[in-house]
Order: structure tokens, then sequence, then C-alpha cells
């Protein structure tokens, strides 16, 4: 009976914990559709954005059709740019998505703190004042601002980008009556009010609670506004545009989708034509694409450099980038062919050559480029073989070598050019036209190496790069000549619908340094620290 009963009560306790272990899980399952969040993808149900104040109706109107279009929310948090930013230093855990801003000099602090990752260009404003359409104040000059009958509400210099400009400008302006800031400070001080947002100053005009105010040329073209404001334009004033920009916070946890919303803000047929009708002077943004396709021929040397980070920033984004290595002169003879006569082929947006020689030669299509490394060229040969030694040996009889293609890939046309320069290519031809003597030209530099692991030739001509994989099996034979060098330039397309994501291509790049270093390059530019990624292009 007791080993009966003893039976019972352990298969009771089985039960019991069986029981116990699946309230728990379903208590987990429960937390984690409620907490988690996606890391990267780009379907999400709420997004979290800080705004500053005076860009808070447009954005609050993108916002709503983006969740109209995508099913998304996205929760708005407003203030000073200033004062965001500060909040956002204070919570780094905050999970917020995006930080607008009124002024890029908030968006680049902001990275700078290791607070932002991406950042995208919105739109320009400008400081003017403001008094009432229907008022009788009258502001003609910079020293009417300081009349002790006029009332001035500014926006405040420790919270707001506007504060900041024009303190910033007017600090710079000194006068027989004194330093044009302190002025300004003096009278607000005495005959005025500093408020924490534009809206507020805006506000102050409107109701009559002052005479007069500083705000952006945007907030007196709002809808909301327009018709109770009127502005006026001071040179003490004009400052260079302040650009609104938006960034990745890093604290998102789903950073693809808050790419995905500001792609949608800043694209030219989706929130910048909102900016514009609500008095702001948008960027010339990319054309929306739920998920973009980025077209992007590149010179066959850079892959090893470059292929990883590619793939990690198409991730990231949420984006296709539909690459294609191949030798310059191949990939150049095709944009040819896409632009005299295959355009439903598609222009790529961007090329990354493998030197500026071939770039040269389809300038016309291309921005300005950007020289992101260099390689060096050398001659390959056998491990332990004492063959060749040098360029002059490559014309040796009995002496087996591979070169590239000059018409299709860039170190066939660097190699014609380096031996040129050594009195050595007209050699080289006249060997390849004897009998029984061998030049193997190939349309690839990546094809060069290998036919000196096989034993094919006894040296090639090639990027040290290309060699890096199979020290084991080759030898290096350093080339003396400034021409032992292919420069590798980035380049947008001038005609293509996605210039800004091809920045922010370039800005990865650029800050890939130690991933060209590993692959052989030496790399030519610092990671740049333009939240835009706009460097030369």
């Amino acid at each position: 009976m007791l080993q009966n009963r003893d039976c019972r009560q352990g298969k009771m306790n089985t039960l019991w914990t069986l029981g116990l272990a699946s309230v728990t899980a379903a208590v987990v399952l429960v937390a984690m559709m409620v907490f988690w969040r996606p890391q990267t993808g780009t379907a999400t149900d709420k997004l979290i954005v800080y705004c500053a104040a005076g860009v808070l109706p447009p954005v609050e109107r993108i916002a709503a059709e983006y969740e109209k279009e995508y099913g998304t929310a996205v929760e708005i948090k407003y203030g000073g740019s200033n004062s965001l930013l500060s909040q956002l230093e204070v919570d780094k855990f905050s999970e917020a998505d995006l930080f607008i801003a009124g002024d890029d000099f908030y968006t680049s602090l902001a990275r700078d703190k290791g607070l932002a990752a991406e950042t995208l260009s919105v739109a320009h404003m400008r400081p003017v004042v403001a008094v009432r359409a229907d008022g009788a104040t009258k502001i003609a000059k910079f020293v009417d601002l300081f009349d002790e009958q006029v009332r001035l509400s500014v926006p405040n210099t420790e919270q707001t980008a506007l504060g900041r400009a024009i303190r910033a400008k007017l600090s710079a302006i000194e006068s027989a009556n004194g330093n044009a800031w302190l002025r300004l400070e003096k009278h607000v001080q005495k005959h005025g009010v500093f408020k924490p947002t534009v809206p507020d100053v805006a506000t102050d005009v409107i109701v009559g609670n002052v005479d007069a105010g500083i705000v952006w040329d945007a907030t007196v073209a709002m809808p909301d506004v327009r018709g109770k404001l009127r502005s006026i334009s001071l040179p003490e004033l004009e400052t260079d545009p302040n650009l609104v920009s938006v960034a990745v916070l890093n604290s998102s946890p789903q950073p693809t989708a808050a790419l995905k919303f500001a792609r949608y803000l800043t694209a030219r047929d989706r929130g910048l034509p909102v900016f514009e009708e609500f008095g702001f002077r948008p960027v010339e943004g990319d054309v929306w694409a739920e998920r973009p396709s980025l077209r992007f021929f590149c010179g066959a040397v850079n892959r090893r450099a470059i292929d990883e980070t590619v793939n990690a920033f198409a991730k990231r984004e949420g984006v296709d980038i539909d690459i294609k290595y191949n030798g310059c002169g191949i990939l150049t003879s095709q944009m040819k062919v896409i632009d005299e006569q295959k355009p439903e082929l598609g222009f790529p947006d961007v090329y990354m050559a493998c030197d500026v020689y071939y770039l040269e030669n389809v300038k016309q299509w291309f921005q300005e480029a950007s020289n992101v490394s260099d390689v060096e060229i050398v001659i390959a040969v056998p491990k332990g073989s004492t063959k060749v030694q040098s360029l002059e040996d490559l014309v040796k009889p009995g002496t087996r070598v591979a070169v590239g293609e000059p018409t299709q890939c860039t170190i066939g046309a660097l190699t014609r050019r380096l031996l040129q320069a050594e009195r050595l290519w007209e050699k080289l031809r006249e060997k390849q036209q004897r009998d029984g003597e061998v030049v193997v030209e190939k349309s690839s530099s990546s094809m060069l190496v290998p036919d000196v692991i096989t034993g094919h030739v006894d040296a090639a001509v090639a990027y040290i790069s290309d060699t890096l994989a199979s020290r084991d099996k080759v030898d290096v034979v350093r080339i003396k000549s400034q021409h032992n060098r292919a420069i590798q330039p980035f380049s947008i397309s001038k005609s293509s619908e996605h210039k800004h994501l091809g920045r922010r291509l370039f800005k990865r790049i650029t800050a890939s340094s130690e991933a060209f270093e590993k692959a052989g390059f030496h790399f030519r530019l610092a990671e740049t620290k333009n939240g835009s990624g706009d460097a030369k292009q």
C-alpha cells in the first residue's frame, strides 16, 4: 500500500511539475509577444521618434500617411532639438528609434556622442522675424528690435536649434553699440521672453503676448499659421540654411524598420512634398521604394575589400544591392551599351573602379569621385622561383607570362602603361608573336595568380591583394616604378534615383578601413564625420 501511495504521489508531483512548466512557458510566451521588438526586420508595430517642435506638423502628417500605408504607428515625442538630445543622452536605453533635429548640428553631435548611426538630410530653413499680419508693428532694420516698445520672443538658446543658430551668428557681430547677441539677450530679458520651442514663439506673436518673435521662415509658411504672421528677413539673422535631418539612433532595437521610415520621410515622392507644403525647402531626395534596389558596378579587384561591407549594409538598410564584379573594361563597355542601346537594362547607380583610368572613360555619367584606396602592382611567381626577378625578365626568351587584357580589365591597361614607361611593352608583344613563346592575356585580375599556382606560367603581373590568399604558393617581386599602383575611385551616377542611398553606402565603405588593409590595400580615406555621408558626392 505504501508503495502504491508513493507511486500515486510521484505521478501527482510529475503532473504538477508539468502543469507548472506549461504555465511558465505560457507566461514567457506572452511576455515575449508583448515586449519583444524585431531586431532588424522592417515589419514592426511602432516606431518612437524624437522630433524638434519646429518640424512637428509635417512629421505628424507624414507619420499618419506612413501608418495608413504600412500599418506602423509612429509615436512622436517633441521639444527643442537640444532638449531632446539631452534627454536621449540621459536615457540611452529608451528604445527610441529616430531623432529629427531642426539643425544637422544636433544629429552630428548625436553621432559624436555615440547616440546615432546614419543621418539623412530633409530640408532647409532660415531665421526670420515674425510679426502679426494685421498688426501695426514695423520692423525694417535690426536696430528696430531694440526699441523699448517692442516686446520680443526668442527661442531658448540652450534648448532649440534656432536659438543656438542666432546666438552664433549675432555673437560674431560687433558694432559701436557692442556685441549684437549680448544686446539682444539683454533686451529680451527686459522686454520679452525666451521660449523652449519655436512654435511657442509663433504663438506668442499670434495671440499678442509680444510684438515680434524670431522664428524659422518655414514656421510662418505653415498652414495653421499662414496668413496670421508676416515674416521679415534681416541680414544680421542670415545664416547658412539650417539643415533639418533625421538620425537613426543606436538605441533602436529595429534599425532596419527605422531606416525604412527615414527613407519614406526623405523621399521626393512621399515625405518631402509634405515638408514643402509646410514651408520648408526640401533637399532633392531619392525616389521612394519600399525595398530599393541599388545597381553597383564594381571592379573585380575590390571584391575582397568590400563584399562583406556591402552585404552588411544591404541587410541593415533592408535593400537589395545588385552588384556586378568584373574587369573594368567590360563594365565600362556595358555602361556604353546601356546608355546608347539598351537603357531598359538599367544604368548603374554607383561605380567603384579598379583604377581612375577606367572612371575617366565614363566620367560624363558620374558625379565627382572620391579615391578610396590604392593597391600595389607586383610580379607574382611560384614559391621559391628565381627565374623572374624584375620587369626585364618578363621579356626574356623562355619566360611564360600572364598579363591582363588591356581593353577588358584595369590590370591589363595598367600593365601596358607600366611596361610602356619602361620601354618593354613592344618587346612583350614581339615575344607574344614568336613561335614557342607564351604570353597569356586574361580578362580579369582574379584569373592571373591561379595561372602561377598551377604552373601554367612563370610569372604574372597582378595586384598584391590577389596574392595574399596564396602566399604559401607564390612569392611577390616588387616593382620600382611610379606606375606600380592602382587607385580605386567611388562615384555615384548623375542619373541615379537613389543618390542618398548610394552616399550612405559610400559612408559605410569609408568606415571600413580595416577590411581594405586586411585585403592588401592602402586605405586613403579616414572615416568621415559628416553624418550625411556626402563627401565629394
